[in-house]
Formats: structure tokens, C-alpha cells, sequence
């Protein structure tokens, strides 16, 4: 497993249109390809709330993990997504401790939430990044991501029916 790959950042949690399927959306630092992983609603909810700053009253158990990490005098170092096998990511958890580093396997999404909440950096190894990043091409496609973007933005859960179809008017 390797400890080292290509800058990430996290864009944001979005819906994969027409199935409703959450994604993390990460992005290559100085480059144009973008890297989708299909999480659970779950996560994705873990993840849009550190994103957006909002403490729970009680704690989630990504900000539970942070706590105890912090608690047992380990920082969250890194999270490597190092793998992508039949559809399915792999992640590397690493954290430091006493100058030592404690490598665990982790789903990318639990991993994702919890540098969201640590400001951990996040990266991926290049024949992941290769085999299922999305290139931005041209002006063209970069806008209409943005639109998307914005559109996903601005919509509220309350804007859909329980069947997910847009109401009218």
C-alpha cells in the first residue's frame, strides 16, 4: 500500500442525477481531472456537515473518531484512496503518534469525513487517479459543471417530492 499519491481536494458531496446517489467529489490540485466516489447517504451527510462547519449538538461518529484520535495524542496525517478493485475504492487512514505512523484500511468515505473534520490532506495513487478520474476538457463542459454545481447547491430536499421529482411551479 502506498503512503503517497496526487493532491486531492474535497469539492463537496454531491447527487448523482437521475439514480440520487451520493458522491464525494475531489479534484486534482493544479490539474483538471476530478475523482467521483459513490458513497452512502450516511457519509455523504458526515461529510456536507464538517464542509459546512456545522457542530451537532451531540457528536457524529466521524467527530466522535477526531475526538479520540486527538485524545490518544495522534493526528489524522493523510488519507491515500490507493486502490479502486470490481467498482469498490480503498482508502489508507494514516495517522502519527509518538513520531510513528499507524497506517489503517478504511472505506474512503469514513476516511473523507474524518480529514474533512481534521483538515487532514487527501490523495490519491496515480494509476487510481488514471484509470477513473474525469477530465474537464474544455470551457464548455468546465461551465456546465459549474451550472450543475450551482443548481445542486441551491436546491432544498424540500424542493422534491418523495418520489424525487421536481414539484411544479
Amino acid at each position: 500500500m502506498s503512503n503517497e499519491g496526487v493532491p486531492l481536494e474535497l469539492v463537496g458531496v454531491r447527487i448523482e442525477l437521475p439514480s440520487n446517489t451520493p458522491i464525494v467529489l475531489l479534484r486534482e490540485l493544479g490539474g483538471d481531472r476530478y475523482l467521483p466516489i459513490w458513497i452512502g447517504a450516511g457519509e455523504a451527510t458526515a461529510i456536507a456537515l464538517a464542509l459546512e462547519g456545522v457542530e451537532p449538538q451531540r457528536p457524529l461518529t466521524h467527530d466522535l473518531l477526531a475526538t479520540i484520535v486527538s485524545r490518544l495524542d495522534a493526528i489524522v496525517d493523510r488519507v491515500v484512496v490507493t486502490e479502486l478493485r470490481d467498482g469498490i475504492y480503498y482508502a489508507d487512514l494514516v495517522l502519527t503518534r509518538d513520531d510513528s505512523e499507524i497506517l489503517l484500511s478504511s472505506r474512503p468515505s469514513d476516511a473523507i469525513a474524518l480529514a474533512a473534520r481534521t483538515d487532514a490532506p487527501i490523495s490519491v495513487v496515480p494509476g487510481v487517479l488514471d484509470e477513473a478520474g474525469v477530465e474537464i476538457r474544455d470551457e464548455e463542459e468546465e461551465d456546465a459543471v459549474a451550472r450543475f454545481r450551482s443548481f445542486l447547491d441551491s436546491v432544498d430536499p424540500e424542493d422534491f417530492d418523495q418520489t424525487g421529482h421536481n414539484h411544479p411551479g
